[in-house]
């Protein structure tokens, strides 16, 4: 059964939040004199795109996007950004300097792109939700060449890249499962149940442990990447709908919507070893916790709450919520630049 929280995702949208000082009073605490750079926001409800300067914590860059845009990814370098028009079947790539729309690549009718990755290879690599499939896209930037793979899997939502990109991960939220697909030899996927409704992914930065959150099951998972064997389970706070790693790769991180919080790991004990609350049990509902993206340095984390239209900013080391950041247009999918 699904739980209630999954009809969080399609509410109408809230009226806009102001941006909200948190904490951070602390002295020993980050800045906003300290972060340069900038947060690229995707309005799922108002359809937009927007950006963020990090310094002054406003909205430097609004436009018009696509149909219910989801998930951006940031290209190698930094000059461009990749949306997932999860309402229609393009990618869309922007400039990030003042988000010009640059090129709109389509994937074939009914592909329903969510899940995206820009790999350090320069190529494009989206889920296609709406054909059970996953889709390359070779030089994005110009001749843009699609290869589409099939994961046979209901509700292919969310994908890793291996390093080399010879091989993809997806979970498939209707199917209870993650696949492995291999991008080389197209041989046929393997795909294995692994907890309720396995949701987020993120392969470790060693390419050696593949991390699964399944929201149904109040649960992270660490695969064995090739055999998708389960080599750990850990409790996690309620519905943790996203999962991500530190840079450094030390701790797994997980977006724990009906808590209002996070849930870290040590990846080395595979051992919850703490909680941050961004807001509360009784706020999750109003603010709808969504994705998480930690600063290249891995110091702070970025908390999408789509229903306040905020981004909460969090220093990893303390807990603190620092400040929130606008996440106009119901914001869900984040990147950053620095």
């Amino acid at each position: 059964m699904v739980s209630r929280f999954a009809s969080f995702l399609a509410l109408p949208l809230a009226a806009a939040c102001a941006p909200v000082t948190g904490g951070g009073d602390a002295p020993s605490l980050p800045t906003a004199a300290d972060v340069d750079g900038a947060l690229f926001v995707a309005g799922k409800f108002g359809n937009t795109l927007s950006k963020v300067d990090l310094k002054s914590g406003a909205v430097v860059a609004s436009v018009a996007s696509c149909a219910n845009p989801h998930e951006l990814a940031t290209a190698p370098g930094g000059a461009h950004v990749a949306l997932a028009c999860y309402g229609e079947q393009t990618v869309d790539i922007f400039r990030a300097a003042d988000l010009e729309r640059v090129t709109s690549i389509d994937l074939g009718e009914n592909a329903r792109p969510h899940g995206i990755v820009w790999h350090a290879n320069g190529d494009l690599y989206a889920t296609a939700e709406g054909r059970q499939s996953i889709v390359w896209i070779r030089d994005p930037l110009g001749a843009a060449q699609t290869f589409e793979y099939a994961s046979g899997q209901q509700g292919t939502h969310m994908l890793a890249i291996a390093p080399d990109a010879l091989h993809a991960w997806t979970t498939n939220l209707g199917s209870r499962t993650v696949s492995l697909i291999d991008l080389k030899t197209r041989r046929a996927p393997r795909s294995v149940e692994i907890g309720e409704e396995p949701e987020g992914i993120w392969l470790s930065p060693d390419g050696d442990t593949l991390w699964v959150s399944a929201r149904g099951s109040n649960a992270a998972f660490a695969l064995d990447p090739q055999t998708l064997a389960i080599r750990q389970r850990v409790e996690t706070g309620a519905f943790p709908l996203r999962i991500t790693l530190r840079p450094q790769g030390d701790y797994a991180v997980t977006s724990d919507l009906a808590d209002g919080g996070l849930s870290v790991i040590d990846t080395a004990s595979g051992e919850l070893v703490r909680s941050i609350a961004v807001s509360s049990p009784a706020e999750a509902e109003a603010r709808t916790q969504v994705t998480i993206l930690f600063s290249p340095d891995g110091e702070r984390i970025y908390v999408a709450e789509t229903t306040a239209n905020t981004i909460a900013e969090v220093d990893f080391a303390s807990g603190t919520v620092l400040r929130r950041l606008p996440g106009e247009g119901g914001g869900d999918g984040i990147a950053i630049i620095e």
